[in-house]
């Protein structure tokens, strides 16, 4: 039987510096379970694209996964799914976690994402402002029975 992993959601998110943090969607703990995650993608985006600020409003009512769990799953790679890699089209997944809102030290809101680039995961930002494509889901709890 393998162990529980338990993510604290209610953490303070890790902040790159000079950043601050404008929102931070507590979540408890939640157990980890790659099968219980939804890569959310907007009729929007499956369409051509959505304008972020749209996009957010989209995912207010949603089970957004915050930055927490981007975060333990780049201290746990072996735990994200291979699939999470490339959508089926062979582009390079770009995963957000729009749970936790930042401002960047330019001012910009931004929200962090996980991708697997170079052989290694890592993880990168995005300006809430522009426009959001297929190749960019939003992280979720999925709706579990």
């Amino acid at each position: 039987m393998s162990e529980k992993i338990v993510i604290d959601c209610d953490d303070a998110p890790f902040t790159p510096n000079g950043w601050t943090v404008e929102e931070h969607n507590k979540m408890g703990q939640i157990e980890w379970n790659s099968e219980k995650i939804e890569l959310y993608l907007s009729k929007g985006q499956k369409n051509k694209w959505i304008e972020g600020n749209k996009l957010r409003k989209e995912l207010e009512d949603k089970p957004v996964l915050n930055a927490n769990v981007l975060d333990y799953l780049l201290a746990h790679p072996h735990l994200i799914p291979d699939e999470w890699k490339k959508d089926k089209n062979g582009n390079t997944r770009y995963i957000f976690f729009w749970g936790t809102i930042y401002r960047s030290s330019g001012g910009y809101l931004v929200v962090r994402c996980l991708f697997f680039d170079g052989g290694e995961w890592d993880w990168c930002y995005y300006w809430r402002d522009y426009d959001w494509d297929g190749r960019s889901p939003a992280a979720l709890l999925a709706n579990c029975p």
